[in-house]
């Protein structure tokens, strides 16, 4: 099972990214995806969930509004759209998978990424 994180880099504060989570090796519509991240000295957070069976998404921590998730099944990929990003969501992004539907934990994802640096500054 790989999960491949790509789309992240140097981009100025207001500017917008959108992260790619490329699986193979799983069936991939048996799997919620997750996002995470890990801010330089800091604990990794929770970012964002999507489910597999109906796409339901979760935004548990403070990121709703300017993230988006989003999942294409044929591709057996997952995305995470930025939008105005801020200095703070400077770290590396991972993505994880979850068999079945998520609780959008750490602990409960069975694969991840190598992650994608995402830095913002001007």
């Amino acid at each position: 099972v790989q999960l491949v994180e790509s789309g992240g880099g140097l981009v100025q504060p207001g500017g917008s990214l959108r992260l790619s989570c490329a699986t193979s090796g799983l069936i991939f519509d048996h799997y919620s995806i997750g996002w995470f991240r890990q801010a330089p000295g800091k604990g990794r957070e929770t970012v964002s969930c999507i489910d597999n069976i109906d796409s339901t998404t979760h935004y548990p921590g403070s990121v709703k509004g300017r993230f988006t998730i989003s999942r294409d099944d044929a591709k057996s990929t997952a995305y995470l759209q930025i939008n105005s990003l801020e200095p703070e969501d400077t770290g590396v992004y991972f993505c994880a998978a979850d068999l079945g539907p998520t609780l959008c934990t750490e602990d409960g994802m069975d694969y991840w990424g190598k992650g994608t640096l995402v830095t913002v500054s001007s």
